[in-house]
């Protein structure tokens, strides 16, 4: 038996795991699974060495204080690598944790294969050397990463991004207005203020005051939030009091109706710079794009960034389809001017969705869907090295 360990620390990389693990199980019945993941990955038959959401940290004022918890689950996570001996360990994002693991078990004859190459192309490109020392493979979601880290001598595969099998432009809009009461006047919002805790307390209440104040232009504005597993309680506690009640989704079909509904109505989205805004672009979602992190981690930020744009769409479309407001531009007011805009102008939206198309032709791997892309290359690595650890 084939076994492959995995290692994923926050919801998308769950998310990519589980599909992972389903596409090489259609390909080789007989593989087995180890390591830490979260609900995708628990449905294709992972039992999680600990509880992901440990992992699911961002910014340099929230990881200090937890130092100490995760030096032990790194030294736990390298002890029960070794110990099972996998065919390949496949870290997944995360690469502040999961690279940490790399680097201690690749010399010990462990190869490794790391899905979602690191933004180091964005803010940190000398960093791509150390990388190089912990990775056997790189699997690429976006075409341009494949030079860069090909340059620098690592081997990397452009899979494609999982976005496109996501689904997001498979919902029933009429199911949703229906289920949820919503009448002709209604004008649903997506707001997705991201999946970590500390994007949610900065992002969430700015979010419900510029929505405040469109719906003071905008008559039936419905928020609907689609909830994301490690920080649902923290968005139910913190829309609780908002003045427009808002409709929370969470299932995966749910938020796909959710998402038709808003396409189909003339609506809009206030969303987290993320993959979320390539959801958005699949769904056909016009949307405006917002960020913010601790003050101390934006400083540092802003000496090491070496990109134009923080919206993924904006990257592959080498211009500002999206409108982003970052940091201390990141405004209730600002906001509610961007997403009035969307919403009372046409014209926006149909400029955006032109974009869109443009941006997703360039995330198709190949051949195939990105998932069985991702698959076929970590089995190729495996085949490489003989099928069991160096």
């Amino acid at each position: 038996m084939t076994l492959v360990y995995l290692l994923a620390g926050e919801a998308s990389g769950d998310l990519l795991g589980g599909r992972l693990m389903a596409a090489l199980r259609r390909r080789r019945p007989d593989i087995a699974f180890a390591g830490v993941g979260g609900e995708r990955m628990a449905e294709q038959g992972l039992q999680s060495l600990f509880p992901m959401r440990e992992l699911s940290l961002m910014g340099l004022l929230e990881v200090v204080p937890r130092l100490r918890g995760i030096a032990r689950r790194l030294d736990e996570t390298e002890a029960d690598i070794l110990a099972r001996r996998p065919a390949v360990l496949v870290t997944i994002d995360a690469p502040s944790f999961t690279l940490r693991v790399a680097a201690r078990v690749r010399p010990r004859g462990i190869p490794v294969v790391h899905y979602v190459a690191p933004q180091v192309w964005a803010w940190r490109p000398g960093r791509v050397r150390k990388i190089a020392s912990r990775v056997d493979r790189i699997l690429a979601l976006l075409p341009f990463e494949a030079p860069f880290f090909e340059a620098a001598g690592i081997p990397v595969s452009f899979v494609g991004h999982p976005v496109l099998e996501s689904g997001a432009e498979t919902g029933d809009a009429t199911r949703f207005r229906a289920a949820h009461g919503l009448g002709p006047e209604d004008r649903p919002v997506l707001v997705m203020p991201g999946s970590r805790r500390g994007e949610v307390r900065r992002l969430l209440g700015l979010f419900g005051e510029a929505l405040q104040r469109t719906a003071a232009a905008v008559p039936g504005l419905r928020p609907v939030l689609p909830l994301a597993g490690p920080v649902e309680a923290a968005v139910r506690e913190g829309t609780a009091a908002w003045p427009i009640r808002p409709i929370l989704v969470r299932s995966p079909a749910e938020k796909h109706d959710a998402y038709a509904a808003v396409a189909g109505s003339g609506g809009a989205g206030l969303i987290k710079s993320g993959t979320s805004s390539l959801e958005m672009a699949v769904a056909g979602v016009p949307h405006v794009v917002a960020y913010r992190v601790n003050p101390v981690t934006a400083a540092i930020v802003r000496r090491l960034i070496q990109v134009p744009h923080a919206s993924l769409v904006n990257l592959l479309a080498e211009r500002e389809v999206v409108p982003e407001r970052l940091q201390e531009a990141c405004t209730p007011s600002a906001l509610a001017g961007l997403l009035n805009g969307l919403l009372q102008q046409p014209a926006r939206a149909a400029a955006q969705r032109a974009g869109f198309a443009e941006v997703l032709a360039r995330l198709r791997p190949p051949e195939g869907l990105p998932s069985e892309a991702a698959a076929a290359a970590v089995l190729a690595q495996i085949d490489r090295e003989g099928g069991a650890a160096r």
